[in-house]
């Protein structure tokens, strides 16, 4: 959904939780009315509240994670507010079609990627978490230089990824996660500026076969605003080589300018997620047939290049619109 212009205060929720996560997004983006201030200083003290829990429970070590490591108390007192300023001040990011994903039961959403480093699955995650009245959190499909690159491979674990290996991602969908995906992978987070809103190739279509195994619906989801942050316009290949990375970027900014060359571009997002494709009616059987699979991948591609193309036809200006 779009944020509002203005402050107001947000409709009540079942959850106080929720309510004050909403809070927060809409006050840091509209300006403030004595109602509002009043919501905001009860969050922040409610924030304290549970900060002071998380630090007992971590301290005492009595805190649940999943079988894939997923740590919910760790990922929404710590990770999810470190990454909100990016979202709301930074990115400004513009939520639509936020229906379009279930409140409930699995589903896999199927995006484009860009950016040179992966922002954009960060802020999808956030997305669908902060502006989904369920406030799911979506389990990310990543690649296998996430989870052997340290510290990084732990946050990845806690915050509820996995590796992106088909026997993961149905696990997943059949417990019933909202799992995302980006088919692209180094070719489309890495492609050069030039490149900028073309998708890559989707491969073979596994992410297809999962969800026609476990009859979950795919929901397709455009990203505006992610090719800018990082404008990709030579690579180094020796040097990335040479470090095990896919590709060595070179910007306008980076590596001329060191460190501050790796703060990325304020650009305005938007992120759409699209009517999803029913999968139910179809026999899990269909998920051998790779002429089946490699129709529907391209018929989700082109579901995500259609949303691009429209949406960039009503962008007003990379920082504004």
């Amino acid at each position: 959904m779009d944020h509002p212009g203005g402050a107001r205060r947000p409709p009540a929720r079942s959850s106080a939780g929720a309510g004050q996560r909403r809070v927060r997004a809409d006050a840091g983006r509209g300006g403030a009315t004595e109602d509002g201030a009043l919501t905001v200083r009860d969050d922040d003290g409610d924030a304290l509240d549970r900060a002071l829990r998380f630090l007992r429970s971590r301290a005492a070590g009595d805190y649940p994670v999943d079988e894939f490591g997923f740590d919910v108390e760790l990922t929404e007192t710590v990770l999810l507010p470190a990454l909100r300023p990016l979202y709301d001040r930074w990115f400004r990011v513009s939520a639509h079609g936020v229906g379009n994903l279930p409140a409930e039961g699995g589903a896999l959403l199927v995006a484009n990627h860009s950016g040179v480093l992966p922002l954009d699955a960060l802020m999808t995650a956030v997305a669908v978490h902060d502006e989904h009245p369920a406030h799911r959190h979506l389990r990310m499909l990543g690649a296998e230089l996430v989870f052997r690159t340290p510290v990084l491979a732990s946050f990845a674990r806690r915050s509820g990824n996995t590796l992106a290996c088909h026997p993961d991602a149905e696990r997943l969908l059949r417990a019933g996660e909202l799992v995302g995906v980006w088919p692209e992978g180094y070719k489309g987070v890495g492609k050069p500026f030039s490149a900028r809103y073309r998708l890559q190739r989707f491969g073979r279509g596994g992410f297809v076969s999962a969800a026609l195994r476990t009859g979950v619906p795919i929901v397709p989801c455009a990203i505006v605003g992610a090719e800018e942050i990082y404008p990709k316009i030579a690579d180094i290949r020796p040097l990335a080589r040479l470090l095990g990375l896919p590709y060595f970027p070179v910007t306008p900014f980076f590596p001329l300018l060191g460190p501050l060359g790796t703060v990325p571009l304020p650009t305005k997002w938007h992120i759409e997620f699209g009517e999803p494709l029913s999968t139910a009616d179809r026999d899990p059987a269909a998920a051998d047939d790779q002429m089946l699979v490699l129709d529907l991948t391209d018929r989700i591609r082109e579901d995500i290049q259609q949303m691009l193309y429209r949406r960039l036809s009503r962008r007003r200006g990379l920082f504004s619109g």
